[in-house]
């Protein structure tokens, strides 16, 4: 058995982990890169003012928000192999079409589709981890994947800055070879993920027969994920009605907010405290870096030693005392080792939060209703964040958008306690009913019929929650 566990995990490690992070990571380069873009000119050569390039973020986030629940339906309908690939090639063609626009309405435009094209991806990945994983190996590989998004953060900053050197060539800006050259990227890739993203698990071709039989047993006796489930509105109302799955998006809702306005507005921010453009560049790697590295060993705890709720909470205070560095110091010195605190709190807290509807959901179609729903409504906080952190408030090093960017960390902190304080409860429920139930007949809860266990889910009394 033992044998047979390792040899699945190096199959999924070869052929999951790598190729899906990759897809994320040009993701988030390519839905980010227009910071670097708009501080080597991008705002003045097509004329946006700069509340009008806040709103050519938030453009991005509304297609987000619109399409990321139905792509989540079709994914779950269809085949991943095709459609994230697909995807792939969608974004990446429009994210070369960003460095040839003209003005600012072909910006707008051009953003709306990157988001319409991107909405995809994320939740349908956290869907396929979530049917070839056991619950308990979910959490690191989500972290692993979404640590995607800090690589992309600071390996932009060093491709912006080398990608800058080309201003003037072919007759094009700087920042127009960083759309074009990154998009390119994302193209070839997408071609190469043809061949490698697996489809369902219980059709993985890069498994040999009794490889996926011992796939399917090892999660059949631990969730749902190596069902067969057909989609049916039964469990997208299921999850509609759950008030978890609605804690969940709320959750990231909060985060959202501060990883969307940091992450596009770090170049913004530290070319404020008083660097050159090269400079920020160059300066937004470290506190990137930094958070790459605080996801991995923090979620490497957390799966050790199950504390997701703890995590998420300890992550807001960690970007929390980032903030208040960032609104009591003077010194750019300063400040920047705050950017560094709140680049680790956010990546780390968001990279454990959007595992846990993936381990905590059951069954399929409504985990994966929930995953896009967590994304979908976290994303509206995403959009607010591109418009609060907007000219007209940056005053003092963005001052107030700071304060509130606060406030939705603490709301987070909130909501994650009530998700400790709920599950922890109703955990002692269920097994306070089964001990009393097998004290009075011998039996805890009677024989199950399998459609019956898959329509309970983890409403289910054996069912646990991971906290």
């Amino acid at each position: 058995m033992y044998v047979w566990r390792l040899l699945i995990q190096h199959y999924f490690l070869r052929r999951l982990l790598p190729i899906l992070t990759a897809l994320y990571l040009l993701s988030f380069l390519d839905r980010s890169n227009i910071g670097n873009a708009k501080i080597l000119g991008l705002a003045s050569d097509l004329g946006v003012s700069p509340s009008e390039y806040n709103t050519s973020l938030a453009l991005y986030f509304i297609a987000y928000v619109i399409f990321e629940l139905p792509a989540n339906i079709i994914l779950k309908r269809f085949n991943p192999q095709i459609w994230l690939p697909t995807l792939t090639l969608l974004w990446g063609i429009v994210s070369v079409c960003q460095g040839l626009v003209k003005n600012k309405a072909g910006l707008f435009g051009i953003r709306f589709l990157l988001g319409v094209t991107e909405a995809g991806l994320f939740p349908g990945v956290i869907y396929v981890f979530s049917v070839y994983y056991r619950r308990h190996e979910r959490s690191w590989r989500v972290a692993l994947f979404f640590g995607g998004s800090s690589l992309a953060g600071a390996f932009g900053g060093i491709l912006a800055y080398a990608i800058g050197k080309m201003d003037g060539i072919a007759g094009r800006k700087g920042w127009e070879w960083i759309f074009i050259i990154e998009g390119l990227i994302t193209v070839a890739v997408s071609f190469l993920a043809y061949f490698i993203v697996p489809t369902w698990s219980h059709k993985a071709k890069f498994l040999t027969e009794p490889e996926r039989e011992r796939l399917l047993e090892r999660l059949n006796a631990d969730s749902d994920a190596g069902l067969i489930e057909k989609f049916d509105w039964f469990y997208v109302k299921q999850a509609l009605t759950d008030h978890l799955v609605w804690a969940y998006a709320f959750l990231f809702h909060g985060y959202a907010f501060v990883l969307y306005s940091l992450s596009l507005f770090l170049p913004s921010i530290i070319q404020g405290l008083g660097f050159a453009n090269w400079q920020a560049q160059l300066l937004t790697v470290p506190p990137n870096t930094l958070a790459s590295i605080s996801i991995w060993v923090t979620v490497w705890l957390t799966a050790k030693y199950e504390k997701r709720a703890f995590a998420i909470i300890a992550a807001a205070g960690v970007a929390i005392i980032g903030y208040i560095v960032l609104l009591t110091t003077k010194t750019a010195g300063a400040q920047y080792v705050g950017v560094h605190f709140a680049a680790a709190g956010v990546y780390t807290g968001n990279a454990i939060l959007l595992s846990w509807p993936g381990e905590n959901v059951s069954a399929q179609t409504k985990r994966a209703i929930a995953v896009a729903m967590q994304i979908t409504i976290g994303d509206i906080g995403a959009v607010a964040g591109v418009l609060i952190y907007r000219p007209s408030l940056s005053a003092n090093h963005f001052r107030i958008p700071h304060i509130i960017a606060i406030g939705y960390l603490l709301f987070s902190v909130l909501v994650a306690s009530y998700l400790w304080w709920w599950m922890s409860s109703e955990n002692r429920r269920r097994a306070e009913i089964l001990a009393s139930r097998k004290a009075e007949t011998g039996d805890d809860e009677g024989e199950l019929t399998p459609e019956e266990k898959q329509r309970q889910g983890d409403r289910a009394l054996r069912y646990r929650y991971v906290i």
